[in-house]
């Protein structure tokens, strides 16, 4: 197949790139590079005879309509989006542009590109996340596809509205859309500000490890390439108008996720010049005001997917954050790119 991804030099859609590549499809890749976004995520697929860049804009629906028209794809898989909690409370505006008035862009630059073709199979597929349901205080509740949204943050209520809307153009204008929601990825070229990458990084460099109040947040973690897999397999097989919840089946308490990463860490790098005095990364740990508005627990069921399409994780937790932590260590290059180029290490959070 050929397919247009949006967000693909991000930590997510990079890793769909080379998956989808591995299998025999063309790709094209769309991508802003924003802060996040990061050629080198795609240095190694960027030879590729089927895999073709454009840096763009999914809020520019002239150049949308553009690469719609000249790739002429059959369908696409849409990542792009603003995603750090903490910038969304710091500056909601760029989060409600890119999120909302950008899928909305797409949508219509995709509704403009089938009316001219009335006879070819084209997919709309938009990757949001599980911080839409909200909040689960339940020990046993878990967000299925049928969960009521209750989003927390403006971050959350932008995905929920674009949500939305992909809904609305499957039921107003019979779009063939499907929809995945997430939860929390890990995994090589991850973003050094969301919560793995800057815990590993600051701990290699003996600087503060910050957690938000008390740690005992919980999350489901995802290993991205099981994810992208997921992915392939909903755009791919998945049923016409169809939500996907994917999820780890790794419920971790945040403070648990770093303590995790400091004994990797104590065992990979046992000589390492950064560690701190006490030969302990755990002393690095410090509690911090707890951000407003957080989400106690967030807990995916995936039995739909993996009853109907056959999809299993194949990292468990350990596995995964062991393999994460060793890229890390591997590819100091990748990061120190960031750390001293022109991202500002003041943005540094825990999301």
């Amino acid at each position: 197949m050929k397919i247009l991804i949006t967000g693909a030099a991000g930590f997510i859609g990079s890793a769909l790139v080379r998956d989808l590549l591995s299998q025999g499809d063309t790709v094209i890749a769309l991508d802003k590079l924003t802060y996040a976004g990061n050629l080198a995520s795609l240095q190694e697929v960027a030879a590729h005879e089927n895999f073709h860049f454009e840096q763009g804009d999914i809020c520019d629906r002239e150049k949308v309509s553009e690469i719609l028209e000249e790739a002429t794809p059959d369908g696409i898989m849409h990542l792009a989006a603003e995603s750090h909690v903490d910038r969304s409370i710091d500056g909601p505006g760029e989060f409600i542009r890119t999120n909302i008035d950008g899928t909305y862009q797409l949508l219509e630059a995709s509704r403009t590109f089938i009316a001219k073709r009335p006879k070819r199979n084209f997919r709309f597929h938009h990757v949001s996340t599980d911080e839409v349901y909200g909040d689960l205080r339940g020990t046993e509740d878990l967000f299925t596809e049928e969960t009521p949204y209750d989003p927390s943050s403006p971050y959350s209520a932008s995905k929920a509205a674009s949500d939305h809307l992909v809904r609305a153009w499957g039921r107003t204008f019979g779009l063939d859309f499907v929809l995945s929601n997430c939860s929390n990825n890990y995994g090589p070229r991850h973003f050094p500000e969301k919560l793995v990458p800057h815990m590993i990084l600051n701990a290699l460099r003996g600087k503060p490890l910050p957690v938000y109040g008390d740690g005992n947040q919980i999350r489901d973690w995802l290993y991205v390439e099981d994810h992208a897999r997921a992915l392939v397999k909903v755009f791919k097989e998945g049923e016409k108008g169809e939500t996907y919840n994917i999820g780890g089946h790794n419920e971790k308490k945040n403070l648990e996720v770093v303590q995790t990463i400091c004994e990797l860490l104590r065992e990979l790098v046992p000589d390492s010049e950064f560690q701190p005095p006490t030969s302990d990364f755990l002393s690095l740990i410090e509690f911090v005001r707890d951000r407003p508005g957080h989400d106690v627990r967030y807990a995916i069921d995936a039995s739909k997917i993996e009853r109907e399409l056959g999809w299993h994780p194949a990292e468990t937790f350990e596995t995964g954050l062991r393999k994460t932590v060793q890229w890390y260590l591997d590819h100091s290059d990748w990061w120190n790119a960031i750390f001293y180029g022109s991202y500002k290490m003041e943005r540094l959070g825990t999301s």
